[in-house]
């Protein structure tokens, strides 16, 4: 059987007898496919989430110290390591996609990440065996972030390939789509289980329940993957092609500007999503009731919201328009929603300013997407979008909850998060200004 595949040379036929499985692509992705894609993004993110939620209890139960605030420290950190481990899993499994198809990519790191998370649901507490008990969450941290970091190149360069063009950015919406429905789930299973159960019984075993939760769901992810199309069917003088290296060669300025582009956008969803709630409790003293909304409308926006941005990412001939005006309002945000806070004022006017700046990062998501995929060649856009989206998470979203924590405590000024996210909104901008928008490879 042949397979007609498109490529910027021309058109060349593919044997279907490649090293994976390739059937013929359809003309459009249906829902189960669209599901079985953004399904790993998804985990992923509610993997993290419900780590952020129950950061406390982990501090107390793998880090004990007689400083609450050390115990903390240092589970912050370990969510940190998770990300430490993505611009090598960038680079491999990026790779990978691009040599070896995006299906094959996907199921390989949905495995990975299934086995990352088994190491945190059981394992062992300090109390149980000592320092093995750091160790073994410590490398189930990095196993995640490892596989992380090859998960949205894959799975994003899948969704932008299978189908026609006037519809790639309301597929790849889906990618945001599946972070505000993990996030939100993870949010509803932390109050769940903190209304639910005592203190005791959270301690003893419910933080675990979450975990093990997402990894039942998984086996069912990768059985879905292995029935998808192949988008991207390699030739052996491409699969000779060490798309890294040819990358940092060829596609180096869009490389660094990307990372920058994802700076404000990553800060922005973990100081907001994850790292709000403890915020607002430990240094404002605010109840934990009114702490959870905050995650709870920013998780339900990015539920929702991008869809309706992959629509008009559809619609207009260019992305940095969207970007630039979405980035601009964003920006004069930043210091009202965290004053708003500070200062006391009512809960349904910081929830507003919080419902605004999400509105804006996610009608933004998709032309985002869109910018950096349509910037590299489909023999290596994997590990483009990969490596652009990883090592910008990892140096700027990852520490992102270590970096405020620190501040916080330095400076002793409760706007430090604030500060944070309005110097990596200058950045971000400053890179959009100098990033030129690619049509070369967007009809690959």
């Amino acid at each position: 059987m042949k397979q007609r595949v498109s490529y910027a040379q021309g058109e060349a036929e593919v044997s279907a007898s490649l090293p994976y499985d390739a059937p013929l692509v359809p003309e459009r992705a249906n829902f189960k496919s669209l599901v079985a894609v953004t399904l790993g993004n998804g985990l992923e993110i509610y993997d993290f989430a419900v780590y952020s939620f129950f950061s406390v209890i982990i501090g107390h139960l793998f880090f004990p110290s007689s400083n609450d605030y050390t115990s903390l420290l240092m589970a912050v950190a370990t969510f940190g390591v998770g990300f430490v481990m993505r611009p090598l899993g960038s680079m491999v499994l990026g790779n990978y996609a691009d040599k070896h198809g995006r299906k094959a990519a996907m199921t390989l790191i949905l495995g990975l990440m299934s086995l990352g998370v088994m190491m945190v649901a059981f394992a062992p507490t300090y109390h149980q065996v000592g320092i093995l008990a750091p160790i073994v969450l410590v490398a189930g941290r990095m196993l995640q972030g490892f596989s992380a970091g090859g998960e949205v190149g894959a799975a994003t360069s899948w969704l932008m390939e299978a189908g026609d063009k006037s519809r790639r950015g309301t597929r790849v919406s889906w990618q945001m789509t599946s972070q505000g429905g993990a996030a939100l789930f993870g949010a509803a299973m932390g109050a769940g289980l903190s209304h639910v159960l005592s203190e005791e019984q959270l301690y003893d075993w419910g933080w675990r329940i979450p975990f093990i939760v997402g990894l039942a769901i998984m086996p069912i992810g990768l059985y879905i993957r292995r029935q998808l199309a192949e988008t991207h069917a390699v030739e052996p003088t491409v699969a000779a092609v060490n798309p890294v290296l040819t990358l940092w060669r060829e596609h180096r300025r869009a490389l660094l500007l990307g990372i920058l582009l994802v700076m404000k956008a990553t800060t922005t969803f973990y100081i907001i999503i994850y790292y709000m709630p403890a915020y607002m409790v430990n240094t404002l003293h605010m109840p934990a009731s009114t702490s959870w909304w905050v995650s709870l409308t920013a998780a339900g926006l990015t539920l929702v919201i991008p869809y309706f941005g992959g629509k008009l990412a559809d619609k207009l001939p260019q992305r940095k328009p969207i970007l630039i005006a979405c980035a601009v309002v964003s920006f004069v945000l930043i210091w009202p929603i965290f004053a708003s806070i500070l200062h006391g004022a009512p809960v349904g006017v910081t929830l507003m300013l919080i419902a605004l700046d999400q509105i804006l990062a996610n009608i933004s998501a998709a032309a985002f997407f869109l910018l950096i995929l349509e910037a590299f060649p489909k023999a290596v856009r994997a590990s483009g979008m990969a490596m652009v989206y990883a090592i910008g998470v990892t140096l700027f979203g990852g520490f992102a909850q270590l970096i405020v924590t620190w501040l916080l405590k330095v400076t002793g000024q409760p706007m430090a998060p604030a500060w944070y996210l309005m110097f990596c909104a200058i950045v971000t901008f400053a890179a959009l200004l100098a990033w030129h928008e690619h049509k070369t490879f967007s009809d690959e």
